[in-house]
């Protein structure tokens, strides 16, 4: 039997939430993203350009997270029956590939700079608007961190990582900067090697996960947990199998149960009925397909 909790409606509508913290960071990624640019070159910090140069390409990420959401909204048709909620984890693994190149790129360019250092330490201003950004990206993550979770999107939730990431990456950039004024001007470019490393293990992180859940993969230990909500369902004598899948920012949870052979096809049903009631309400659920199999029950089953 297969069961929906919930409407399709109020999922597009969850993804078109998602559209708004997305646009927040492209926005957020342009206006930072020139003005460290812009200090960065005239104060002549590296670690502040670095990370300026990071905004620039997380304006690529957040359009292709955007372009996956829009995309994820598209109503099931005759190729997609499960409809497009994929095509925003596609979209969070391409923002990873992004970040990779930005990365290496900028891992690159703090590695000739240390061959051939520079005297000249870089202007406070350049500090004070490290930590002005921070601040900003900060508060972008705190939005974008609560709209994920809100929505349950893989998308988002690669979006705030990158969120926080460029906030510490621009604290990094405000401490390098403070030490060069202490006589110490390459630690301005050992900040700016920092920052690629920074890029590239959140890049990391966002590709790990994307091509877990695009490979079907789900983490046991949620499983287990599904999995005894099922089996304090009055009724359900034993859960045969499990298996789940993340499509999206939905879960899909496909199971067998036993249940007694003497129950007739409505009792089957009202199961059923709870038990995708249940998994909606401890687990934000609305996808299960369920399938019965009667057993004989003595005694007392083990399930």
């Amino acid at each position: 039997m297969d069961r929906e909790v919930g409407t399709i409606e109020n999922l597009y509508d969850d993804i078109k939430q998602g559209e708004k913290g997305a646009w927040l960071s492209i926005i957020t990624y342009i206006c930072l993203s020139a003005l460290k640019l812009t200090i960065g070159h005239l104060t002549n910090s590296e670690a502040l350009s670095a990370d300026g140069l990071n905004n620039a390409t997380d304006i690529i990420a957040s359009i292709a997270v955007l372009v996956g959401l829009r995309i994820s909204r598209k109503p099931p048709d005759k190729d997609h029956r499960y409809g497009h909620y994929r095509a925003e984890t596609v979209a969070a693994l391409i923002a990873s590939f992004i970040m990779f190149a930005v990365g290496i790129q900028v891992l690159y360019q703090a590695f000739i700079k240390f061959r051939s250092p520079n005297i000249e330490s870089p202007d406070m201003v350049a500090a004070w608007t490290a930590v002005f950004c921070a601040i900003v990206m900060y508060v972008v993550y705190v939005y974008n961190i609560r709209l994920a979770r809100r929505i349950n999107s893989n998308a988002m939730m690669a979006a705030a990582q990158d969120n926080r990431s460029d906030a510490f990456v621009s604290v990094g950039a405000f401490i390098g900067i403070v030490g060069a004024q202490f006589g110490l001007p390459w630690l301005d470019t050992l900040t700016a090697l920092l920052v690629g490393v920074i890029i590239c293990k959140t890049a990391w992180d966002i590709f790990r996960d994307s091509t877990h859940a695009l490979t079907d993969g789900f983490d046991d230990a949620e499983l287990q947990t599904i999995k005894q909500t099922i089996r304090d369902v009055p009724g359900v004598e034993k859960v045969i199998d499990i298996k789940a899948r993340i499509h999206g920012n939905n879960k899909l949870v496909d199971v067998t149960i036993g249940v007694d052979h003497e129950l007739n096809v409505s009792e089957s049903h009202d199961i059923t009925e709870h038990i995708e009631n249940r998994i909606h309400e401890l687990h934000n659920i609305s996808y299960v397909h369920i399938h019965i199999e009667p057993i004989e029950v003595s005694g007392s089953q083990e399930k």
